[in-house]
């Protein structure tokens, strides 16, 4: 026999059952109980019974009485473990709490979608749009709110790290450790972050008197998320023979990468070469060895992004809006960067462990 579908809960029976008034099960339900001042013990309570009994607010009928939609678009690069997973949780903290619904797409750095999705996301009537690493190259008629954008733009607020701090904690960090040929990874072209994070490094190195040696500096070229592109330039850095005893990675994804490339050249991390990431995502804990790095409050990003998204759809932002809120970096130390020895003979010993690493073994005659 078939089944008889439930009869969903409605707002008087959930305000009834909790004992609270159907105002205020209403106010918390659609997303106003801060404004209300509602006690979160008590939003907690009334969320967990809606969803326990199946309590579905008519959100659309809501929105045609408003004019609204309550819809977030947010455009990504690429979804995958890591940066953009991280940022799109703190996104859903603060989106969930106020009752919005959002939706995810991803450009993979093509330029027609770049140019494409945030006019199929006004076709579908959103109410603002958060841009991740993704450049925004024109006007929007919604509010827009950027992460590691950088563009200066009226209506755009970006959400940005401070990466002079980022990278003087970094090379502070090597330099204490005795690591002076230090070798660096930059990031791709195209990611927002790359040109104004290696401009900060330039400067942190001349702050620190540590020289940057152009033959030990290379650039992401692939798209490819994932650990081997950091392979792959690990693997150059290493036939290029020159010596380095430490590499600063342009996030943990490729400090991974880098770990493994050296391993597969019979190099030990620390001991014989030491690995920076950037970033703290999940995985740079968990690693092994697990990897030092810079923090990226990547999921408060998300947060304060779609806080700030939301204060500017309710005109909650005085003018003139300020083209950037900051967020700060912090060093967590692992067991992938150590000390050296000296100088010297940390440069001969990973000279000599290049060598042997690309040496081409005698074959029998």
């Amino acid at each position: 026999m078939a089944k008889a579908p439930i009869k969903p809960i409605t707002l008087k029976e959930l305000a009834a059952m909790l004992d609270l008034s159907q105002s205020t099960v209403s106010r918390i339900i659609n997303g106003e109980a801060t404004a209300h001042r509602i006690a979160e013990e008590t939003q907690q309570r009334v969320l967990h019974a809606a969803a326990l009994n199946g309590y579905v607010a008519n959100t659309m009928a809501r929105g045609l009485r408003q004019k609204r939609t309550y819809t977030i678009g947010v455009i990504v690069p690429e979804i995958s473990e890591g940066y953009s997973t991280t940022v799109i949780s703190g996104i859903e903290d603060e989106l969930l709490k106020d009752g919005f619904f959002y939706f995810v797409a991803s450009h993979r750095h093509r330029a027609d979608l770049l140019e494409g999705y945030p006019r199929m996301m006004l076709a579908r009537s959103v109410e603002g749009i958060i841009a991740v690493d993704s450049p925004m190259n024109e006007e929007l008629p919604v509010p827009v709110v950027s992460i590691s954008g950088h563009d200066r733009r009226d209506g755009v607020i970006n959400i940005e790290l401070d990466h002079d701090q980022a990278a003087h904690l970094a090379l502070a960090h090597l330099k204490s450790l005795g690591h002076k040929l230090i070798a660096f990874i930059k990031g791709q072209a195209f990611s927002s972050d790359t040109v104004l994070r290696w401009q900060a490094i330039v400067q942190a190195a001349r702050d620190l008197h540590i020289e940057i040696d152009d033959r030990t500096v290379v650039q992401l070229q692939s798209p490819e998320p994932g650990p081997a592109p950091g392979q792959e330039m690990t693997r150059q850095l290493l036939q290029s023979n020159h010596p380095f005893t430490a590499i600063f990675a342009f996030n943990d994804v490729t400090a991974i990468g880098a770990i493994s490339a050296l391993r597969e050249a019979g190099l030990r991390v620390p001991k014989d070469i030491s690995v920076l990431g950037f970033d703290d995502i999940t995985a740079a804990s968990m690693h092994h060895p697990p990897l030092t790095t810079i923090h990226q409050p990547l999921r408060s990003m998300g947060q304060v992004a779609a806080s700030t998204l939301l204060s500017l759809i309710r005109n909650e932002i005085p003018h003139p809006q300020p083209e950037a809120i900051t967020v700060y970096p912090k060093l967590v130390v692992r067991k992938s960067t150590g000390h050296i020895i000296s100088l010297a003979e940390a440069s001969s010993q990973t000279a000599e462990a290049q060598a042997a690493a690309f040496r081409t073994p005698d074959i029998p005659s």
